[in-house]
């Protein structure tokens, strides 16, 4: 509270994290450690919290009573969700994506609705905006980005998404576009190990640089205020979001500080 009061923040994303190891077999740079629900931490440490909490939802860790019960017990006034689907196509939780929408279409339709997009993945494939379009008309309002590094991979969805919603006379929803700062290779390293794909001459410049976190803050800057200004262009409704991949104090603070230097520039 003491760190993000001063920031008059438009809301609060809670994380809500899970072992992905099935996704990516690969180790773990940094070991995983289990954490306080996020529904739990707003109830029990953020009652405080004056705007509204975008809390998210690991599908697939939750038995269907409790879902139900959560989605049932929101207040549409002060809660937002995205849901978030198993990590691996090959698991079999016990409640589907699909379930859970159609559980908060039934039980809390008030109840925002936002979904995860992925540049990266439109870079690989080409049809995420195809799977925004989906995810939307299943009842998403809004979208909430992995982090960005690769400009171009977040320009060109936009683009595709934009379009796509024009010649199906859809209109478009926000999409909130996430930043963050890497003070370390190890750092780095996370992120590509999460599925952020980090261009070589940002690495480059972040290897050989003194103060790699100082680097890091320049350049998430520089890539949120050319992104704002594009979603401006192109009438695309969007946001910003902050979050710290890393528990070391100094990244959490420099994360504080970028949030700072971004909202400038959103409320222009």
């Amino acid at each position: 509270m003491d760190r993000l009061n001063h920031l008059d923040l438009d809301g609060l994303v809670l994380y809500d994290i899970d072992d992905e190891s099935s996704r990516n077999p690969d180790e773990r740079p940094f070991p995983f450690s289990p954490t306080v629900d996020p529904a739990e931490y707003l109830t029990g440490h953020l009652h405080q919290w004056q705007t509204p909490v975008v809390v998210y939802r690991a599908i697939g860790k939750y038995q269907r009573e409790d879902l139900r019960r959560w989605i049932e017990q929101q207040d549409p006034l002060r809660t937002l969700t995205v849901m978030v689907g198993a990590a691996s196509s090959g698991a079999t939780p016990a409640v589907s994506l699909a379930d859970a929408q159609a559980m908060r279409a039934e039980l809390n339709p008030e109840l925002l609705l936002g979904g995860v997009a992925i540049p990266e993945r439109h870079s690989r494939r080409e049809n995420e905006h195809l799977r925004l379009i989906a995810k939307q008309v299943a009842g998403c309002r809004f979208f909430v980005t992995q982090v960005v590094y690769d400009l171009n991979a977040a320009k060109n969805l936009v683009s595709d998404y934009r379009y796509e919603c024009e010649s199906r006379d859809m209109v478009p929803v926000p999409i909130v576009f996430t930043f963050s700062v890497c003070g370390s290779m190890k750092t780095l390293e996370f992120l590509r190990w999460l599925g952020v794909d980090v261009p070589r001459w940002i690495e480059n410049d972040l290897r050989h640089s003194a103060n790699p976190l100082a680097a890091s803050l320049e350049q998430a800057v520089i890539t949120a205020v050319e992104l704002i200004a594009y979603c401006r262009r192109l009438g695309v409704p969007f946001g910003i979001n902050v979050e710290s991949v890393s528990i070391r104090r100094e990244e959490i603070e420099a994360s504080v500080e970028l949030a700072s230097q971004v909202i400038a520039h959103v409320r222009k």
